[in-house]
């Protein structure tokens, strides 16, 4: 990860709390949960089998988004 990248996390993480204590940036985002881009900045629908107990999902309809700051993040800048 570039430098710019990782200020950029790191910013996006003072910012937030993080019910997780951000498990996924301490294993390098190889454990990342399940989600895939729907269209504009901001929006990931939630792949989780458990996504009803995250503290970061929200119900749109019949789809699950993810609203996790870090998660959007990685997934708009990297593909993941």
């Amino acid at each position: 990860m570039k430098e710019a990248d990782r200020k950029k996390v790191e910013e996006i993480m003072a910012g937030m709390k993080c019910p997780h204590d951000f498990k996924c940036a301490e294993a390098g985002f190889e454990h990342l949960c399940k989600a895939k881009s729907i269209g504009p900045d901001g929006f990931l629908e939630c792949l989780d089998e458990n996504h009803a107990s995250c503290a970061f999902a929200y119900s749109f309809g019949e789809v699950p988004l993810c609203l996790c700051p870090l998660r959007v993040y990685m997934a708009k800048k990297f593909k993941i």
